[in-house]
């Protein structure tokens, strides 16, 4: 079992949180230590997200501002110097750099900085221009497939076949409950890959936490992701549903455990309904989760000029 470790944005823009997460995590046994590059720049305007829209009672879209998501943002970003410097930390740790592309404008600079192994977020899964885009330059990729509809995921598939292509299961609700996992799709998903892991959103910070993600490999997942923090859960945005680079170790010393040994540890750990966490293989997304499609799929943009280029637009940049 591969364990991604996902820093996302828990550095807070602060490029010596950044080195001492990396370090960590390559200490306690991450195999892949991972960034997003998101520019403040590119993120998308659209107006029914300025105050959210309800119908009825209903809510038909959630409220995230535009200049909110852009501040918020500016204060995060790693610098392409940094980005090189991670790139070559990892290198020097015999630990493997990736980072999530997020725009299709942002493919050649990736692979610049010095990144071999690219990231899809859940909601670009079924953005097929981006991964063709990627599917050109780069030879690994990880493929989230939360808030996807099956077809979608077929199509992505085909799409990179011919590519060392990874791809996860996730259930885009932050933090899961651990009666929404539904870890059976792991299932589904090797009908396209033998590849198949778990992006673990589960709750952090209490004594359930690794268990959605030790229950995952119990179900044949070959990697896992999970984001990671060294700071307090309240100090970054992704806190709720990181882990300490600590618990990376737990999870990986589970792993070379044989099944009947790793049921033992599961049944004397925890208290857990089996059944809850297997979940369905095939199902219908949730509300929820198509209202998270709904924002993030399209949240980020290339730019032409004053026009907005989603990534699932078939035109040249």
């Amino acid at each position: 079992m591969k364990f991604i470790a996902e820093l996302c944005q828990n550095h807070n823009g602060s490029y010596e949180n950044l080195k001492r997460m990396t370090i960590e995590c390559a200490k306690n046994g991450a195999d892949i230590i991972k960034l997003q590059y998101i520019m403040p720049e590119s993120v998308s305007f659209r107006p029914q997200f300025e105050t959210g829209l309800k119908k009825n009672g209903k809510i038909l879209s959630i409220k995230r501002p535009y200049k909110d998501e852009v501040g918020r943002l500016k204060k995060l970003t790693i610098s392409k110097n940094h980005l090189k410097k991670f790139v070559k930390l990892c290198k020097d740790l015999k630990k493997e750099s990736a980072i999530t592309c997020f725009t299709r404008q942002d493919v050649n600079t990736i692979k610049n900085v010095g990144f071999k192994t690219v990231k899809i977020a859940s909601y670009d899964c079924s953005s097929f221009q981006l991964l063709r885009d990627i599917k050109k330059n780069f030879n690994k990729i990880i493929v989230s497939t939360g808030a996807t509809f099956d077809k979608e995921i077929k199509k992505a598939s085909s799409i990179l076949k011919g590519k060392n292509f990874i791809f996860l299961h996730c259930v885009t609700i932050y933090p899961t409950p651990l009666n929404k996992i539904n870890l059976d799709r792991i299932n589904f998903l090797k009908k396209f890959t033998k590849q198949v892991g778990f992006s673990d959103h589960s709750k952090g910070f209490n004594k359930d936490r690794n268990l959605a993600s030790l229950m995952a490999i119990f179900f044949g997942a070959k990697y896992i992701e999970r984001h990671i923090t060294i700071l307090d859960k309240d100090k970054t945005k992704d806190g709720k549903v990181s882990i300490r680079p600590e618990d990376i170790k737990i999870i990986k010393d589970f792993s070379k455990l044989s099944k009947n040994e790793q049921l033992k540890y599961l049944k004397k750990k925890f208290k857990f309904n089996f059944n809850d966490l297997k979940g369905k293989k095939y199902r219908k997304l949730s509300d929820e989760e198509i209202l998270n499609r709904d924002y993030y799929r399209g949240r980020f943009v290339s730019k032409i000029g004053s026009r907005q280029v989603y990534n699932w637009e078939e035109i040249e940049l």
